[in-house]
């Protein structure tokens, strides 16, 4: 995390320090709504997987290139993950199980920005990479059989290995589009995972993260 917190205070700087740039800061926070894609071989696991309702929240600065583009890195704390539910029957007993997967993570994006006058509005649109850390993570389970439940809530563990569940570091591109009017913004995004985030060394198995990001953002000193 320290690492992509320097990245950005990096990108920020020297920015800061090219001749004509005025940039601008805005606060945003909003919804997030999260799935994943797993595949084992090009099977694929997730088609059940159901989105996970979270959230956003962080930080962007605008650096103006010209009257239309700009570049628009920002910090955020944004939620991923999933949920999934199944019925079985084993040896004629029927077993329902729900799983929900809750992870945090620091992503940084790094977009490109064109931004158009409509009447007393700007419409604007934006596509660029991402890089993210992940903080912390749940994995938690509760299955039902014959009246009784049972719940288990365990820690996500980070890293590569077997005995690990997903790697740290994501990545991949994000793409929106949104409305400006005075200090005000409303934007909705889709972060596409492109990093494989599965624990262990496989071109077999696929775990990518998919983010659709609902904002609403506020400019510092308008």
């Amino acid at each position: 995390m320290k690492n992509l917190m320097k990245l950005f205070l990096l990108l920020v700087a020297l920015n800061m320090a090219t001749e004509g740039f005025t940039q601008s800061f805005r606060v945003k926070a909003g919804l997030n709504l999260s799935n994943m894609l797993m595949k084992s071989s090009d099977e694929l696991v997730s088609d059940n997987y159901k989105m996970n309702i979270g959230f956003n929240a962080g930080i962007t600065a605008e650096f103006p290139i010209s009257g239309v583009f700009s570049f628009e890195p920002g910090l955020f704390i944004s939620t991923k993950g999933f949920h999934e539910s199944t019925n079985v029957t084993v040896d004629g007993v029927a077993v329902e199980s729900k799983s929900k997967i809750n992870l945090l993570y620091i992503d940084i994006p790094l977009t490109a920005k064109a931004t158009f006058d409509v009447g007393n509005y700007q419409v604007f649109g934006v596509f660029g990479p991402y890089i993210g850390m992940g903080l912390s993570g749940k994995n938690k389970t509760e299955v039902t059989s014959m009246g009784a439940t049972t719940n288990d809530d365990m820690d996500i563990e980070w890293g590569e290995g077997d005995d690990k569940d997903l790697k740290r570091l994501d990545a991949g591109l994000i793409f929106g589009a949104g409305v400006e009017r005075s200090a005000y913004q409303l934007g909705i995004t889709y972060g596409l995972g492109l990093a494989n985030i599965a624990a262990f060394n496989t071109d077999t198995f696929q775990v990518k993260n998919r983010v659709l990001a609902i904002t609403v953002g506020y400019k510092l000193g308008k």
